[in-house]
């Protein structure tokens, strides 16, 4: 019980800084001119817009998990792996304000790749990595391979407003939920405080008045709590296809990186070259409205999130068709929108 209050207390107060620190950043950022400014076919706003909005919600968060440290009394090893995570996502936020700062051009593929190993490195130090795999050096840079892609599918997916920050916040809660019964104490922590400072930051991503963009800095950062948090939950308690259930939970900006991927393969493009091939993108020239597609997209979210937690608690061959249905709903929406026509 002692825990449930701290939890919702967590969320709250990241909430509320995240709320305050905003306006403030965006104030600061002005200031120093650290703007998006539109430019090529790419970019898909029409002005320069503030940026750098991940600082808010990166303070936000550590803040929370500094105050935690006075309100509470962890279990062992619980204090490690929340430094494991503050380290690595300290990395990962400057990467992206470096190269938020450096926009139009910003930094290339390689000093990216090159911080993002680094930081997945800094987890696997802190014993946060993938477990269930033999041998270890397998399962080290299968983890490297995961963090790495996690932390880029939500800067790709971060092309509309609240997009990017409403799955990170649906996602947060979704491992809260699954880790909830699990004594991985940092697991519940750490969602329970990124929901708070995602969501934080959404009034003001949403705002005419007061936008501001989360910037590099901001998605890769969410990236890479989130790929930290799926590796701290036991998923295979009941059946081992449970695993999986971190690919439910991050569905959707997964899809988004491996259908542009996939479409930017198909016109002979290079797949880290820009694009307007993702799915919200053509789904938004089929008529919807942004705030309809972030609403269906979180709502989605969520319900990947209900089937995750499903297919950990199914015997073997319900998870199995879990993941088959899923997977088949995936392959008609790729049908679907891969025939529009983009600009």
């Amino acid at each position: 019980m002692l825990y449930n209050r701290l939890y919702l207390l967590s969320t709250l107060t990241a909430f509320g800084l995240s709320l305050v620190l905003t306006p403030l950043v965006r104030w600061i950022v002005v200031r120093l001119d650290f703007l998006d400014r539109p430019f090529g076919n790419i970019k898909t706003h029409g002005q320069a817009t503030p940026a750098m909005g991940g600082l808010a919600i990166g303070l936000a968060f550590g803040i929370t998990l500094v105050l935690l440290r006075f309100w509470t009394q962890f279990p062992t090893g619980t204090l490690r792996n929340l430094r494991g995570i503050l380290l690595g996502g300290s990395l990962i936020f400057f990467l992206g304000a470096v190269d938020d700062v450096r926009k139009p051009h910003g930094l290339g593929v390689v000093p990216k790749f090159f911080v993002q190993i680094l930081a997945a490195l800094v987890l696997i130090y802190f014993d946060i990595r993938i477990h269930f795999i033999k041998p270890d050096y397998l399962a080290i840079l299968l983890t490297i391979f995961w963090v790495v892609g996690v932390v880029n599918a939500f800067n790709i997916i971060d092309i509309m407003d609240g997009l990017s920050a409403s799955q990170a916040a649906a996602a947060a809660l979704g491992f809260f939920w699954i880790a909830l019964p699990s004594e991985a104490i940092y697991v519940n922590f750490t969602s329970a405080v990124l929901l708070g400072a995602a969501a934080g930051f959404l009034p003001y991503n949403f705002s005419k008045n007061l936008k501001i963009f989360m910037g590099d800095s901001g998605s890769l950062f969410l990236g890479f709590v989130l790929a930290a948090v799926s590796l701290g939950t036991d998923y295979s308690r009941i059946n081992p296809l449970g695993v999986f259930a971190p690919l439910f939970i991050l569905g959707i900006p997964i899809y988004d990186t491996l259908f542009v991927m996939v479409m930017r393969w198909l016109k002979g493009r290079s797949p880290f070259m820009g694009s307007r091939d993702h799915f919200p993108l053509r789904l938004e020239a089929m008529g919807y409205g942004r705030g309809e597609i972030v609403m269906l997209t979180t709502l989605a979210s969520l319900v990947l999130s209900f089937f995750a937690f499903l297919a950990t608690q199914v015997p073997l061959l319900w998870g199995f068709w879990i993941y088959l249905f899923v997977g088949g709903e995936f392959v008609l929406l790729s049908l679907v929108i891969a025939r529009v026509k983009m600009e």
